[in-house]
């Protein structure tokens, strides 16, 4: 009943017991192994581990599936490489090369989206959502299935840019890099429109718009050239009828009504950001999504795990379109009897 449970849900319909969603948990092998009760690990094979992954989302009945297609490989080699730190258990995504795109945050200001990338076929940007959302459906036919973008504005510039020159364009000209954030999501109008017209009724959008203390420019910049953006690459998914399920990292509670302004129909949250503040004014109106903080289950008790899970319920279960997850992930080195403890209370606790 998954599917059902989480259809209910993304449409408010308060469905019997709260569904839930997980991230990362279905590649943690050593938590993968012990709950299908087979040795699976990153030096297995591709079919191995893709099959494991799809048979553990359906022992822990997972009703929805966080999935985008669009991030930074839709700029090529022409990006800031910043390395990539270890995150899987054996550290094989460690990478320390590391590349600067632009010589000087001055470059950044003229910086023109359409000279440097490709205008892409509308089609064929429609046939990739489709496919990549068939596949995700073809894995888990029995969850909420979507597509969608990654790099929507900000996320998209810290890839181009890096920290650094972000920072420093951002600093020494707020007008000029203003304007290079307009066209950069001019020239992201092009995924907007075709994600649009793609099969998917819901898509993710994802943009890590703060740090893990709130905004790391001044919100006046987010309200006159970062969320106008958004509302504009949004409408045309709006009109489409899509479901809008919105994602960022850190603590976006400052942002929360402005986000709500750009049309999305839910959030995606980790622990840093409020879902009292959210539930108390979009509970009834849109989609929740996650909140458990994954610090609890990386070091905390048993006790601690229950009463997190308790706190995001207490919440969660007054709102018709909450889903549990552990945000923002349930990472590798995260202790299986936690893990295992953590799906244990949600069992207990899911009936509303």
């Amino acid at each position: 009943m998954s599917y059902q449970h989480g259809l209910a849900a993304i449409n408010l319909e308060m469905p019997g017991i709260v569904p839930r969603t997980e991230f990362s948990a279905d590649f943690h092998w050593n938590l993968v192994s012990t709950v299908l009760g087979k040795a699976v690990d990153s030096s297995s094979d591709y079919k191995t581990r893709e099959k494991a992954s799809e048979d553990f989302v359906k022992a822990w009945n997972y009703s929805l599936c966080w999935n985008v297609l669009t991030g930074s490989q839709i700029f090529g080699n022409k990006r800031t490489f910043m390395g990539h730190a270890v995150y899987a258990a054996d550290g094989v995504d460690f990478i320390d090369e590391k590349f600067n795109l632009f010589e000087s945050y001055e470059d950044v200001y003229n910086y023109d989206m359409f000279s440097e990338y490709t205008v892409k076929d509308k089609q064929s940007l429609i046939n990739d959502y489709n496919n990549n959302y068939a596949d995700q459906v073809r894995r888990w036919p029995e969850c909420i299935q979507m597509t969608g973008i990654y790099v929507t504005c900000m996320s998209g510039m810290i890839d181009l840019l890096g920290w650094d020159t972000l920072l420093e364009a951002a600093g020494n000209d707020s007008k000029a890099f203003g304007e290079f954030v307009n066209r950069y999501s001019n020239w992201m109008m092009q995924y907007f429109e075709a994600l649009a017209c793609c099969d998917s009724p819901v898509v993710m959008i994802h943009d890590d718009l703060v740090w893990s203390n709130g905004p790391f420019l001044h919100p006046d910049f987010y309200r006159k050239y970062i969320f106008p953006n958004i509302k504009k690459m949004l409408l045309p998914l709006r009109e489409a009828g899509k479901k809008i399920l919105f994602t960022s990292d850190g603590d976006f509670t400052m942002f929360v009504d402005d986000i709500a302004d750009c049309g999305v129909n839910g959030f995606v949250l980790e622990p840093l950001t409020d879902m009292t503040c959210i539930a108390e004014k979009y509970g009834q109106t849109h989609v929740i999504i996650g909140n458990a903080d994954t610090r609890i289950l990386l070091r905390g008790s048993f006790d601690d795990i229950e009463a997190e899970v308790k706190r995001c319920m207490d919440i969660g279960k007054k709102c018709p379109g909450y889903f549990l997850a552990v945000g923002n992930h349930i990472p590798p080195n995260t202790p299986v009897d936690n893990a295992l403890f953590y799906n244990d209370i949600y069992e207990k606790l899911k009936h509303r």
